[in-house]
């Protein structure tokens, strides 16, 4: 069995998806609580430089989270994740998108898929993060953007802030 201490990302275009696996040394409670909870989400989501800030959570099916990633310079980049599913410390599936700070949807961005798996395994928990797109060119624009770079380092915040 392999070990993912580090961040590994596959990219399948075909199906125009995103696959990550990482694997925490920190209980499946507290791994999914640091998914969950806005507090613990802003400390972090962005990868530094940046910052994540909560305007509004509220997570439940139906729910919403709106964000912004804060940049060194004062830039915002609203976000907007719109809870679908959620079994409580197993998974949940969310549609993320760009939008403005009242979370109206930039439609000229990609739109993304997300489902999250926990599981329990001897050494803590690892989570499996499968993220589809509508076509070929919107995956390829997250990419572009720098998504591997930066949700890497936002697993790495998430392993300092476990190890406290």
């Amino acid at each position: 069995m392999k070990t993912l201490k580090q961040t590994d990302i596959s990219k399948d275009f075909d199906n125009k998806k995103l696959h990550i696996e990482r694997e925490f040394d920190a209980p499946l409670d507290r791994v999914w609580k640091a998914w969950t909870d806005k507090d613990l989400l802003d400390k972090w989501w962005a990868p530094k430089p940046w910052q994540a800030r909560t305007k509004k959570m509220d997570f439940r099916e139906g729910g919403q989270w709106l964000y912004y990633m804060g940049g060194p310079d004062g830039e915002k980049q609203w976000c907007r994740e719109d809870f679908k599913t959620i079994v409580n410390y197993k998974s949940f599936t969310a549609v993320d998108a760009f939008c403005d700070e009242n979370g109206k949807e930039n439609t000229d961005m990609p739109r993304m898929n997300w489902k999250n798996v926990f599981s329990e395994i001897e050494s803590g928990t690892r989570v499996i993060t499968d993220i589809t797109f509508s076509s070929t060119a919107e995956m390829n624009k997250i990419l572009e953007m720098g998504f591997e770079e930066g949700f890497t380092a936002a697993l790495e915040n998430l392993d300092e802030l476990l190890a406290k």
